[in-house]
């Protein structure tokens, strides 16, 4: 615990050019991911049908997703929704069918290996279902029926990739006027830029589904990722300005070191809250846990080791901050 007591005095610039070699590799590979594989877009973007269903008692999803193929649904995706008896499964639009008859088509599916049938118009609302001679309580129910038509997963793609391209552009012209330099800027939209890339790229590596809970993690990443890299600036504006007889190389180390304790303390925080989400949290969050954890740790490196190397790289000194001197200030002075 002694990293916590006092500051490090460790070179993050003199590193460098170590840090973008790794940063460039991850980057080369989220791309390729990107452009080869693509992103595995959930229901939310696609367009189709979304089933909860929930059992009596525990189940396997393998022996769901068996018997789904053999009623014909080859293309469906079965997973656990929060607990071992409760399922979601994901059907693409299928032009010859009508949400309903899906919905309809799939518990029947479900409910063939108990034996089971649905019985209509019984009193109060109840819905049994009928086995052998026996009525009973259905032991697979449908929880739930979601349908997104392909017009609105389109328009969700198109609104959702505007609306970090905007962000970003805001985020732009937010830091340039915060710290009048344009360097600052350019500095904090490229680290973003390779947060997003790198956790977008990865969940194309690795074929998570990208839903809307994850586009919103990823705008989440963005603002995490801006408060770090704001935090080290502030620090390197204000020794700039302190720390005239340094160069620029001894500042920036100086302001990176200053707030390493924070930085590393708040993303130590926070990532204790996104793997207890991850965890514990089921099926429903998991995505959204699984892109912040990967936001959060990319984040916390690029304020770090990109932001503030870029800035150094555009030039920036302590000329930068000193203020410009109004010619015949003395003689307005006087009386």
């Amino acid at each position: 615990m002694e990293i916590l007591k006092k500051d490090t005095h460790i070179d993050f610039i003199g590193k460098r050019r170590i840090a973008f070699i790794i940063s460039a590799i991850v980057l080369i590979v989220s791309i390729g991911a990107l452009a080869t594989r693509g992103l595995n877009f959930g229901v939310d973007f696609t367009g189709g049908s979304l089933v909860e269903v929930g059992y009596s008692e525990s189940i396997d999803v393998g022996e769901v997703r068996t018997t789904l193929e053999k009623a014909g649904f080859s293309d469906a995706t079965v997973q656990y929704f929060g607990t071992a008896s409760d399922v979601l499964v994901r059907l693409p639009i299928s032009e010859s069918q009508q949400t309903a008859e899906i919905s309809n088509n799939v518990m029947q599916a479900l409910r063939a290996p108990y034996g089971e049938r649905l019985v209509e118009g019984l009193q109060d609302g109840v819905q049994q279902c009928v086995s052998g001679d026996s009525t009973a309580d259905c032991s697979v129910q449908m929880r739930r029926v979601e349908f997104v038509g392909p017009q609105v997963g389109e328009e969700l793609t198109e609104k959702g990739t505007l609306a970090m391209l905007w962000a970003l552009v805001g985020i732009m012209f937010y830091v340039g006027i915060r710290f009048l330099s344009w360097k600052f800027a350019v500095a904090s939209v490229a680290a973003l830029a390779h947060d997003v890339l790198i956790t977008v790229g990865l969940f194309a590596l690795f074929q998570f589904e990208f839903s809307l809970p994850v586009l919103a993690a990823v705008l989440a990443v963005i603002g995490y990722s801006l408060n770090d890299t704001i935090v080290v600036f502030d620090r390197i504006r204000e020794n700039l300005r302190k720390m005239r007889r340094r160069s620029p190389n001894e500042t920036l180390n100086a302001s990176i070191n200053q707030t390493l304790r924070r930085t590393l303390l708040t993303s130590l925080t926070t990532l204790l809250v996104v793997l207890t989400l991850l965890l514990i949290g089921g099926e429903v969050i998991s995505g959204f846990a699984t892109a912040l954890l990967i936001g959060v740790l990319v984040g916390t490196y690029s304020s770090v080791f990109v932001a503030s190397p870029i800035v150094f790289m555009l030039g920036v000194s302590h000329k930068d901050f000193i203020p410009v001197e109004k010619e015949g200030a003395e003689l307005d002075a006087l009386p």
